[in-house]
Parts: C-alpha cells; structure tokens; sequence
C-alpha cells in the first residue's frame, strides 16, 4: 500500500507538472487557425493526465478530461478553428483538474458541482463549430482534407503487442493501455503466456513474460487513434503490430463478455493480464470516500542528476580526507615525542577536510535551488486574467527566469509577487482609452526580472503605467488618519506608506485590490525571508518594485563583531567598509541624532549597544569601529567595540524556536560553541528613529 501510494503522489506531481504545461500553452494560443506545434503539446499534456488517471481509478478526471482532450482533437485536426470563448474554457477546465488533483493529494473529495458545471461549458462548445453557428460534425469535403487517415466504416482490428521484459520497469503498465484502447470499441484480449519459466523460482515479478493479441471492433475507429493509444511504448519498451480491419479473415467480435481472455499463469499477477471486457464502457463509478484522516504530504523536490553526482564525488572526498586524519592520528600516538612531520600532514589533512567540507556544504545548498520560473510561470495566466476582468491590455515580459533561488525562499514568494503584480496591472496601468489620449501605446507592459547583485537575489516588476502619485497617497494617509495633516515628508516617505497596514488608495472595493490588506503584508513577508522591498515611481511613466532576497536562508557569510562581552554576526554582503572615527567628522542634531561626514554625504550613527542594551560596551566612538552597513539604497554607520574574524554561520530561527527579537535575524553556533546573535540589518535600518539614512553632505 505504501509502494501504491508513492505511485500515486508521483503520477499527481508529474499531472500538475502537466497542468502547467497546458495552461501556459493556452496563454499562447491565439484566436483563429490553431498552431499545431502548440496544440499538440497541450493535447500531450491532457492525454497523459487522463491515461494516468485509469490506473488509479480516478473515474471523474477520465471522463472530465475526455471532453476537454475530444475538443483538442478537434482543433488539431484542422476541424476547428480556436476561439477566445474555447480558450477561457479550457483554462477553467485547467483550473478545475488542479482542484480535482489537489484534492486528491489531500484524500478528500472532488467537487463535482464545479466540475459539471465547466464540463457543460465544454459539451456546449463541442455542439457548434468555431463560429458557434453550426453543428460540430464537419461536411464530408472537410473530413478528407483533415490530415489523418480515414476512419474505417467497420470491422475487426488485430492489435499485436510484443513487449520487452523491461517495460513494467519503465512506469508503463500495459492494463491501462488496454483499457485507453476500450475508449474507441469493443476489446477482446487474448494471452501469451508461453514465455513463463516453468520454474517459479526464475519468475522476476518485475519483468514480463507475457505477449497479448487484441482484437479491437467498433464503427469508425481511426488509425491515428488507435497508434496513439500505444505512441509511449511503441517502439521504445514494445513492438506494436497494427493490422486494419479485414472482415474475411477475422470474425466480427459480438460480445467479448461471451469470450473471456485467456488467463495467465498464476505466477504473473493478474492485474497485468488482460482487463475484464464488456461490450460497452462500465458506468462510471464513485469515487471511494476517505474516511480516515488525510496524511501528512511530504514536500518533494526534483534534483538534476549532474548535482546529485557532484555531491557523491564530494563526500568519496570527505572520506578519503576523514581516512587520512584518522591515520595519522594514529602515527602521532605511535611518533610521540619523535621527530615525524606528521603535524604538518596533520594540517594539510585539517585544509582538505575544510575545502571538502564547504564543498560539500555548497553542493547540498545547491540542490535546494529552484530556478525562479516556477514562481514566474503563474504569473501569465494572472496577467491574462485580471486584464480581462479590467478590459486593459497588457503585455507581460519575463527575464532571468534560470536564475536560483532557494526553494523554501520560492515558494514563500510566490504569494508577494502575485499580489504587487495585480496591483501593478490594476493601480498601475491605465485603460487602453486614457493610453492613447496620452500618448502610449493602448497595450500596457508589466515586466518581471530576476538577477543577481551582490551576495543578493534582485526581483523587479515594473510597468509603464502611470506611477504612483504621492499627493494621493498623503491625502488618503491623512483621510485614515496614517499621519497628521501638518507632518512634513518627503515624496519618498509618502509613498512608502502603501506598505502601512490597512492602506489601500483604490476607490472601489474589488475582488483584485481595495480590501485594505496586501502591501503590508507583502513587506511583511519578505522580511521574514531576510530581505526588503522598495517601490521607485515616476508619474506618467511608471514604477518599479524592487525585491531584494538571500540566496538562501539557511547560511550565511558573516563579519564577526564584538559589543561588551557579546559576540554579534554582521551579513557580509550587507559591509561597506569598517572606518576608525574621526571625532571631528561627528555632527549630532538637536542633541539627538548623531551624523558622522563619510566623504561627501552624512551617514547616521547607530549606537547598537544602546539599540540592544549591552551595559559592559564601549561608549567612546573613538575606542571602537564604525561597520558602514546599506540596505535598499540606505546607508549607516553602526558603532561595535571590534571586529573579529569572518565566518560561514548556518541560521537558526529565534522566532520558530523562542521568539521574534527586533532586529535579530536569527542565531548560530560559532567554532568554539557559543551561540550568537545574526543581526538583521535591513530591521535595524528601518527602526532608527534618529534622522534621515540619506542625508546629503553639508
């Protein structure tokens, strides 16, 4: 049951893979003559799901996916052209069997209300042809100029099929073939079963011994059809022989149910002998009811094979070096007080057990690195739906999709990146009619890129809308009662308040925006991942959201500091420079803040003992160091008593394992066991309360 289950994941993981195959290609489809090479890969997409289905008895995916793969077929085979209608259909269609295959994942039930309902849709469209005028069935001219062969007008097909030993090891189960194969008529089955061994104890259940005959009878049943049943084997596991039908030589089968197939020997399991065969298709059946409680899915990941041999390389190395340390451990016990050089092979040991080590730590880091496309790919059918709901066009541009990030990072951005996107197309780009009356093309453009900078990930949507204007973000921030009428702030800091939480300037409340949650929540989470998120605009031209993230959360290269007697990790990628101070070039405002003159600009002073309350920390800034840190364009100068070493620190959680501490990231282990603290230095940016982090020199 267990084995059955993995089998079971694995067919709804590779379905969803599908799934996405098939809506970016309807995304693509444009109204009129279907393109083939894209018809055809959306026709693969939903062929497979629906084989797949009949070996798990997922009745209701069959017959959904029937219909949708009959109105494919059609568009295929030139007998209909592709309409807009057909195209927003097939999309629910797509939407429905996620819900089906998610639901399935989790054992419960399918809603079939939905189902039904989209299903209609689809038997709707297949009534009519592409006008939506006349019946579907094509005139006779139309079915001879189809580039398929002719359908037979009746008859008994002889099916052979060969297969090699190794077929079952390839995922290919014949029994479900056979019964595709039932899909187009009447099926009689008969078993070859004289390659058994008679000794059972040379029986490999894993390979097969069996060859079958299949004797296929029904009206118009067209070659292409019938191949296609067999397209995943033929040729590649099995040797399939497809005789037409040529009544003279074999009778016409009546009722296979009078003729049952011949049965294998017992030693080959029954389930990949022959299917029961009716004279008609078995009435649908309902599904079974789970009635025990869902289980726990475990999150799986698909790891090229070149990194998982990369990996193996380095721990046959680890080894070696692990080997090499333990033998001269053992020359130093027996050398004891000699003149052996094993120290220094001991040292050399101790540099290749480093090298190998951070090796290995990277090539691990590296198999959790998922290219951003997977969180990229959502977003067309985002763009093509909202745009509808809101009758603007927009063009989506997508680069940097191979760029990694890490999967746990990725998955936690997709909801943030579907929602400034929306935004974008909402808020952001004008209607077609107030485009073109200024000037811009009727069709707006959202861009998403992924690059790196740095030791970061950088994601930008930007779009050429008409920006974000600050004098209406202020107003509606003093209409809630955000900020007072007579607080004076810059465009920068007014605009920063659509990431105040319950801010929203939409006028009409929406199922896109104007609920009052989103941006904060976006800021939110992104923090939590360890980056930040600024917004640029320009009225009239647009704006830019700029996402910046780790590579990964789990290590991190850090500047070690001391502050008092407490030991504190700085993100390096986050260090400037480190600056002795020079007293004169301190500038304090209003008794409050302090400034420190950095070559031509003022940078703000960051007392962290003060921030973190460290009573045994020095106190003079000319007795310890100024660690210039930026973040997002800002800038400061954040006053430790020393810096110590640098240092590879894996991350643990605070807030998942004690609690949320302001301006922490998290903590670590260092070399000699103490625990540290990893300050989070995006937090300790944006919680200085003492000026401006861009202040311009003097």
């Amino acid at each position: 049951m267990d084995m059955m289950e993995t089998f079971r994941q694995t067919y709804l993981e590779e379905s969803f893979e599908g799934l996405d195959v098939m809506e970016a290609g309807l995304l693509e489809l444009e109204p009129g003559t279907p393109d083939n090479e894209k018809i055809n890969e959306i026709f693969r997409a939903a062929h497979s799901i629906k084989g797949g289905s009949g070996t798990f008895g997922f009745n209701e995916i069959i017959d959904f996916t029937h219909v949708l793969e009959t109105l494919l077929d059609e568009m295929r085979d030139g007998r209909r052209d592709v309409t807009q209608e057909a195209s927003d259909v097939m999309l629910q269609a797509v939407d429905v069997l996620r819900d089906m295959m998610t639901r399935l994942q989790n054992h419960e039930e399918i809603d079939d209300e939905k189902a039904s309902e989209v299903q209609q849709a689809l038997e709707a469209i297949l009534s009519h042809d592409g006008s939506g005028a006349a019946p579907a069935s094509a005139p006779a001219e139309a079915v001879t100029e189809a580039p398929v062969a002719a359908p037979s007008a009746g008859g008994v097909w002889t099916i052979e099929v060969l297969p090699e030993k190794e077929l079952l090891q390839t995922g290919n189960e014949p029994i479900r073939i056979f019964r595709e194969l039932e899909s187009l008529g009447t099926v009689e089955v008969t078993v070859d079963d004289s390659a058994l061994p008679e000794d059972i104890a040379e029986l490999n259940p894993e390979e097969l011994f069996l060859k079958w005959t299949l004797h296929l009878s029904g009206d118009n049943i067209n070659e292409e059809d019938v191949k296609e049943v067999f397209e995943w084997i033929d040729g590649d596991g099995a040797e399939i022989t497809i005789t037409p039908p040529a009544a003279a030589e074999v009778p016409v089968v009546e009722a296979a149910a009078e003729k049952p197939a011949e049965t294998a020997a017992p030693a080959q399991s029954a389930e990949s002998a022959a299917p029961a065969v009716a004279a008609k298709p078995a009435a649908k059946k309902p599904a079974a009811k789970a009635s025990a409680p869902a289980p726990k899915q475990d999150s799986s990941i698909r790891v090229d094979l070149s990194k998982i041999d990369q990996l193996v390389n380095l721990v046959g190395e680890l080894v070696i070096t692990q080997s090499m340390l333990s033998q001269f451990g053992e020359q130093a016990e027996q050398n004891e007080g000699g003149t052996s050089d094993w120290a220094d092979k001991l040292k050399e040991g101790l540099t290749h057990l480093e090298r190998h080590t951070r090796d290995l730590q990277e090539s691990v880091m590296n198999i959790r690195m998922l290219p951003v496309s997977f969180a990229f790919n959502r977003m067309p059918r985002i763009v093509h739906d909202v745009s509808q709901k809101l009758g603007k066009k927009i063009e989506l541009v997508m680069e940097g999709e191979g760029t990694e990030l890490d999967k746990t990072m990725l998955e936690a951005l997709t909801d943030p990146l579907v929602h400034i996107v929306r935004n974008s197309i909402d808020h952001g780009v004008e209607a077609p009619d107030v485009r073109l009356a200024a000037g811009k093309p009727e069709t707006g453009t959202v861009k998403l890129a992924a690059f790196h900078q740095g030791g970061n990930i950088l994601i930008q949507i930007t779009d050429d809308g008409a920006g974000i204007h600050a004098d209406k973000i202020r107003q509606k921030a003093i209409e809630k009662g955000v900020i007072d009428e007579d607080i004076k702030m810059s465009d920068e800091e007014v605009i920063d308040l659509i990431f105040h939480p319950g801010f929203s300037t939409a006028d009409v409340i929406s199922d896109i925006s104007g609920r009052g949650v989103g941006m904060d929540v976006v800021r939110r989470n992104i923090r939590g991942l360890g980056g930040s998120v600024e917004v640029k605009t320009e009225q009239g031209k647009g704006s830019v959201f700029t996402i910046r993230l780790p590579l990964t959360l789990a290590i991190l290269d850090g500047q070690l500091a001391k502050v008092g007697s407490e030991t504190y990790v700085f993100p390096l990628v986050s260090i400037v420079e480190s600056i002795q101070v020079d007293k004169s070039l301190v500038k304090g405002i209003a008794g409050q803040t302090e400034l420190y003159k950095l070559r031509d600009s003022y940078i703000p002073v960051i007392r962290l003992h003060d921030k973190l309350g460290i009573a045994d920390a020095r106190t003079d800034l000319e007795e310890g160091l100024l660690v210039v840190v930026e973040d997002g364009g800002r800038r400061a100068g954040i006053f430790v008593d020393d810096l110590l070493g640098q240092q590879q620190v894996v991350i643990k959680s605070l807030e998942s394992n004690f609690m949320k501490i302001s301006s922490i990231a998290g903590a670590t282990i260092l070399g000699d066991g103490t625990v540290s603290l990893i300050l989070d230095v995006t937090e300790t940016l944006s919680s200085h309360k003492g000026g401006n982090l861009h202040s311009n020199a003097a």
